[in-house]
């Protein structure tokens, strides 16, 4: 990754570091404003832009307005928020995108949450009274993944996709950050459930875009792409549910297609469509087949996850922090 400035990762307020994470995309107009509205709202943090390749203004706006600027070269939101995980060291982190559509004043609130309740993850849930401002296919959308996370993975998450949050240390540096796109936002989620962080949620105002300014977020693309990560992370964290589903189908149809021709062998004792029996008995294997692979990835999940919570559990907690009386007070 090349660095367009350079400084500090971080600012350090006696034991309390924080910074606030901002991926853009062609910003010109918003990014500014983003980087100020942080700045007078926590003085105390470290600003850091991550430009993913913008053609505008971006960049220069964003030193303009007294920001750290880095850049990631690889397209997709999943692959600027690996980056800024990986590269900013914090106690707490703040992640907003530079649309400035986020209500930068509620920071402190999610902050004090966070230290607050010992928490690892507080989302910005967000709370809207134009109608520009959250358009109705995308706030539909948002509504039925989130309830299909939430079935499959547990949770009381409402905004899975808001991408206002509040991170500690040991969410961040045990992120893996797969995803490339705006389904990074889906692991985030997921990442919590299955190491069964505690986390939380706040309502947030959250505003329009500027004038001028264009939203990145494509409602059937993406929705797709977050729907296939889904799926993907169903396959790989509840394997045996996601195989058995596959199992039980199969069988069900190698029993319907083989009734019939028992019934016939059992009155003739011929097999008069042996193409069908063929298939039949090629389900059956097919289901077993499926239910062994999901025994075997079940049990294989399990030691990733196993191996997973214990990195969790290697990095410091914030607990120091949350009993310090001058790290609850931080505004």
């Amino acid at each position: 990754m090349a660095k367009l400035h350079s400084a500090e990762q971080s600012c350090d307020t006696g034991t309390l570091r924080i910074a606030v994470l901002i991926p853009c995309y062609n910003e010109e107009i918003a990014v500014a404003q983003v980087v100020v509205d942080f700045r007078r709202a926590l003085p105390q943090a470290a600003i850091h832009v991550f430009d993913n390749n913008s053609s505008d203004e971006t960049v220069s706006r964003a030193l303009a307005a007294g920001a750290f600027v880095s850049n990631v070269p690889f397209r997709g939101k999943g692959n600027v928020i690996r980056r800024m995980f990986a590269d900013i060291d914090a106690d707490i982190y703040v992640m907003a995108d530079g649309d400035a559509t986020y209500h930068a004043p509620s920071a402190n609130a999610l902050i004090d949450k966070l230290i607050r309740e010992q928490l690892d993850m507080v989302v910005g849930t967000r709370q809207h009274e134009m109608k520009e401002a959250y358009r109705s296919g995308h706030e539909l959308g948002n509504k039925l993944l989130t309830g299909c996370v939430v079935s499959i993975f547990g949770g009381t998450f409402t905004d899975m996709l808001s991408g206002y949050r509040v991170f500690s240390r040991r969410y961040v540096k045990s992120f893996p950050a797969l995803a490339h796109g705006f389904e990074t936002e889906t692991e985030l989620t997921v990442h919590a459930l299955e190491l069964r962080m505690p986390y939380g949620e706040m309502v947030t105002p959250y505003g329009a875009r500027l004038t001028g300014s264009a939203s990145k977020l494509s409602t059937y693309k993406d929705g797709v792409r977050i729907l296939k990560t889904i799926i993907r992370l169903y396959a790989t964290e509840r394997p045996l549910m996601f195989y058995s589903f596959f199992s039980l189908l199969s069988i069900l149809i190698s029993v319907i297609l083989a009734t019939p021709l028992a019934i016939t062998y059992a009155e003739t004792g011929l097999v008069p469509r042996f193409p069908t029996a063929i298939l039949s008995t090629g389900l059956f294997l097919v289901s077993a087949t499926s239910f062994v692979a999901g025994l075997i990835l079940e049990a294989t999940t399990l030691s990733r996850r196993e191996f997973k919570r214990l990195s969790y559990l290697a990095i410091p907690t914030t607990d120091s922090l949350a009993k310090s009386d001058s790290c609850r007070n931080i505004r």
